[in-house]
């Protein structure tokens, strides 16, 4: 069935729009609780107790990345609809730069991640993998940003 907004809108047509989100949710959701079965039975009663504090900040952070991309789709569709694919085309590349968005990805999973794995350890005594974690992403966010800054002339960044 294909499906399009433009054409008469009954209920099959709907649940067209609505079904994939709906799906998702629901194995979202479905994954959520075996997880916490799981963690529940097996692990222990801490760690359940850790997952279910850790839990609203989880949430949170996926109703804003949830809200990012239904605004991206909402200005992308407008975009699109105006004619202007070019301008939509430069919405799905970081930086508009797939060698940056290259370098970004490589510097972020192998260089930061195994550098503080091993460096935090031995220099701080820090045990665990949390604060390499921690440290990893405050290091690409800072390069994202310089990155983005060096970059805002050319590609036109408000």
């Amino acid at each position: 069935m294909k499906v399009r907004i433009s054409d008469h809108f009954n209920y099959r047509k709907l649940f067209g729009f609505v079904l994939p989100s709906v799906i998702m949710l629901v194995v979202t959701s479905v994954y959520t609780v075996i997880d916490w079965f799981f963690v529940s039975n097996f692990v222990g009663k801490t760690p359940f107790a850790a997952v279910n504090l850790i839990m609203p900040v989880i949430m949170i952070f996926g109703g804003f990345g949830f809200m990012i991309g239904t605004g991206g789709t909402a200005y992308v569709s407008m975009l699109i609809g105006k004619g202007e694919k070019d301008e939509a085309n430069r919405c799905f590349t970081a930086l508009n730069n797939g060698l940056i968005s290259a370098v970004l990805s490589v510097l972020r999973t192998l260089v930061f991640q195994i550098a503080f794995v091993f460096i935090l350890p031995a220099i701080f005594g820090v045990d665990g993998i949390w604060w390499a974690m921690l440290a990893t992403e405050i290091c690409a966010t800072v390069v994202s940003v310089v990155l983005f800054i060096a970059y805002r002339k050319k590609y036109n960044y408000v």
